[in-house]
């Protein structure tokens, strides 16, 4: 598709929840790089570290593209406990050590009452949230009003597994941090797409792909992606071969569909607090007679995928 037939097509209206976070900078950036996307909110919760990092570090990446989005905070710990970050993968700051130039404030605004404003005043049907962190703030905005889940189109979020974990042996680490809330978005009955940490692990960041998106060129949000991504270690789950670029794949499903394939599933989430704590219970086969209630992607056009990174990367200033 080119550029003007992109900018012909009717712009998707996107609230996008995050805690950078590394995968989630990516993420951030491909959104505001793509035609496609009408980004109207972001907002932040803690995950990956604590809260005043991640809105920080959300508002650092929207300054450095330039971009007009507001930046609200939302919840510092989930429903029940509190958030444990992940310090092995994203660094104490949580963005593997690499520093961008301070962002505009956020806003004086709460993430729920943001997103529920912003709700409101969308046509039903008409607005499309991105969950690429702990879901608490979206599950906040739609258990106080439900009746909001009708101006949804979807609900897309990266998050639990079909098979093991990468926080806990059951359980990936967005589900894990806030099961309650992972719960209950998948029941509000609106169309939810669950891109899952076996299919980004196809996402695979080595530093042959960074090379090569590096030697576009681009302005400084290209080398500050470049950077992060090559300051992030080696998965050990995945053999050491690279790291799993997560939250961009989530954006990416809004941006070229067509480069993943999909299947419609069941999905329970395990809201106990024994050692299956989070565990996404995917039923892929129909096995358990319930009816799927989200669109599950299996596999991805990974040559495409990185392809794609790299041009919308290129645009950014």
């Amino acid at each position: 598709m080119s550029g003007a037939q992109a900018r012909a097509l009717p712009r998707r209206q996107v609230i996008l929840d995050c805690d950078p976070g590394t995968d989630d900078a990516l993420a951030l950036w491909l959104a505001l790089a793509s035609p496609e996307i009408d980004l109207r909110l972001v907002t932040v919760v803690g995950g990956n570290v604590g809260l005043e990092r991640t809105v920080a570090n959300a508002a650092a990446v929207v300054g450095l593209a330039r971009a007009v989005v507001p930046v609200v905070a939302g919840a510092g710990r989930p429903l029940r406990g509190h958030f444990a970050g992940d310090g092995r993968v994203h660094g104490d700051d949580g963005l593997a050590g690499v520093a961008l130039p301070p962002g505009p404030p956020p806003m004086p605004a709460v993430a729920a009452d943001a997103i529920r404003t912003l709700l409101r005043a969308s046509p039903p049907g008409g607005m499309t949230l991105v969950g690429i962190g702990p879901a608490t703030n979206l599950a906040l905005a739609l258990a106080t009003e439900p009746e909001l889940a009708g101006r949804l189109r979807e609900i897309v979020l990266m998050g639990g597994a079909w098979g093991e974990g990468n926080w806990t042996p059951s359980a990936e680490f967005n589900a894990a941090s806030d099961p309650e809330a992972l719960d209950i978005l998948l029941g509000l009955g609106v169309p939810v797409t669950l891109v899952t940490l076996d299919f980004t692990a196809q996402a695979l960041v080595t530093p042959e792909r960074v090379d090569a998106i590096r030697g576009l060129g681009g302005g400084a949000c290209l080398r500050a992606a470049c950077d992060i991504m090559a300051a992030v270690p080696p998965s050990r789950r995945l053999g050491g071969l690279g790291h799993p670029l997560h939250d961009a794949c989530a954006v990416a499903w809004l941006v070229a569909p067509h480069l993943f394939q999909t299947r419609p599933a069941s999905v329970q989430v395990d809201c106990g607090h024994g050692p299956a704590r989070g565990r996404t219970h995917v039923d892929r086969w129909g096995r358990s007679g319930a009816l799927p209630q989200v669109t599950l992607p299996e596999t991805l056009d990974v040559a495409g995928f990185f392809t794609l990174l790299g041009q919308r990367l290129a645009r950014l200033p």
